[in-house]
């Protein structure tokens, strides 16, 4: 991926049968290319010299075999996705066009794009920052709108135009003290120690405030575990089939039927949240059954909530209370079956068995608080009430990493203002300050954070 000399090629569109799937090309060959495999319906009008931003309709040809009709689109080089010259060749979609028409361009001197290639090279040439490929890629992997919104604003260039921002603000101070440092015995107008202290408490601000953001941000992008435990036959396959709203889990009143875990994906305020059905909790000689109790023990670890189905409708048994016993923060008591006579009391949002504790009364058969129940699972993911603000959401860890790395090296700078250091000491912190925050638009970047980046895309784009 060193070189952007050449032309690249891939099929940018999901694998399977579809209306359409685009195969991609672009680099200083992809027009030329283009007019060697592609039979226009007008003779007179050739890739190569056609406008930009328009199509044309004629066929992909192996030689004289017509291997799809096809539509071509034409974009010119330098406003383009990779500021070089695009070719793509909208194809029936299906294996066999899109396979032969990849494989053509290949033989007429393209090369397999590898993953992230495309964005790479609008990287290199410029047309965005290592902020942009990146919100490029949450776009495609967003599961919710929520999610897909706070990719656009950074697709947009909002959270790279702060991260400028903050740049010039500090490269700006930091000139001032590297003046003094350098020609201090110059007639050079020195900031005052207050003017300094207050340029680095508005940039600590600023920084603070997109940290503030980030831990929304990360349940955007990554959402949460949400693991449903309990022991057989309490409703658990129900009762997400009802939170899933459709019938995903295989349901029977024949204890042991859920063997392994099971996840399903639920939208709740934006958040991607992931339910994991888990078999019944409780001690068995089956081996296969046993090894679905070993993942339940498991997802329930990975759970950031973990939710413990009891079926109010027979008593408790040693099995329920030995979970009772074992719960945490993390936990929230689900009483199921509240449409049927209890066995047992629930009051007051408290359930009576040997210990008290906070429940919630549902019913997956009704329906009967399941409202209740997704705002109690978005309140310990941390999300409750969360709706898009239309403000910049640093969602990427790499970009909160570094943003915590600049906030702590200003705020070694501020207190070193205020201590009376000298500017050598407060120089060395805005650099370091300044290295991070060039990390985040790749300014800075190492060659292996570049490569790490672009190695999650998806080859096509």
């Amino acid at each position: 991926m060193s070189s952007f000399t050449d032309t690249i090629v891939a099929i940018s569109t999901p694998p399977g049968v579809s209306g359409i799937g685009i195969v991609r090309l672009t680099g200083p060959e992809a027009l030329a290319i283009a007019d060697r495999l592609f039979a226009p319906a007008d003779p007179r009008k050739l890739p190569s010299s056609h406008p930009s931003f328009t199509l044309l309709y004629g066929h992909v040809v192996d030689g004289e075999e017509v291997v799809d009709e096809a539509l071509l689109s034409v974009m010119r080089a330098p406003r383009t996705y990779t500021t070089q010259d695009v070719v793509e060749i909208n194809c029936h979609g299906g294996i066999v066009p899109l396979r032969r028409t990849l494989e053509l361009c290949l033989r007429e001197g393209a090369r397999l794009a590898e993953p992230g290639e495309f964005t790479l090279r609008a990287f290199h040439f410029g047309r965005i920052d290592l902020a942009q490929a990146e919100a490029a890629a949450d776009l495609i992997n967003a599961q919710t709108a929520e999610a897909g919104q706070a990719a656009v604003q950074q697709l947009s260039g909002r959270l790279s135009g702060q991260v400028e921002a903050l740049r010039t603000a500090l490269a700006s101070l930091l000139a001032h003290l590297e003046a003094a440092i350098d020609f201090g015995e110059d007639d050079i107008e020195a900031l005052g120690r207050e003017e300094i202290a207050a340029r680095l408490r508005a940039v600590l601000g600023h920084v603070e405030g997109l940290l503030v953001t980030a831990e929304q941000g990360k349940l955007l992008r990554q959402g949460a575990r949400v693991a449903l435990v309990g022991r057989p036959n309490v409703g658990k396959s129900s009762l997400m089939n009802a939170l899933l709203g459709e019938e995903r889990m295989i349901v029977t009143p024949i204890p042991g039927t859920t063997r392994d875990t099971v996840a399903e994906s639920l939208n709740i305020h934006g958040v991607p949240v992931v339910l994991v059905d888990t078999a019944g909790l409780r001690e068995v000689e089956d081996e296969v059954e046993q090894a679905g109790v070993d993942r339940a023990r498991q997802a329930l670890e990975e759970a950031d909530v973990v939710l413990l189905v009891l079926d109010r409708s027979v008593p408790l048994t040693a099995e329920d209370r030995g979970l009772l016993a074992e719960a945490g923060e993390r936990t929230v008591v689900v009483v199921n079956k509240c449409d049927l006579a209890g066995a047992w009391e629930v009051e007051g949002g408290t359930w009576h068995a040997g210990r008290r504790g906070e429940a919630m009364q549902v019913s997956a058969k009704t329906h009967e608080g399941l409202d209740q129940l997704r705002e109690a699972i978005a309140e310990r993911i941390g999300v409750a009430g969360l709706r898009p603000t239309g403000e910049v959401i640093v969602t990427n860890v790499r970009h909160q990493q570094a943003l915590t790395r600049t906030r702590d090296a200003v705020a070694r700078a501020l207190a070193s203002s205020e201590a009376g250091a000298t500017e050598e000491y407060l120089a060395e912190d805005l650099r370091e300050a300044l290295e991070a925050l060039g990390e985040i638009v790749g300014a800075t970047s190492r060659e292996e954070i570049i490569a790490e980046v672009f190695a999650r895309f998806c080859v096509g784009k």
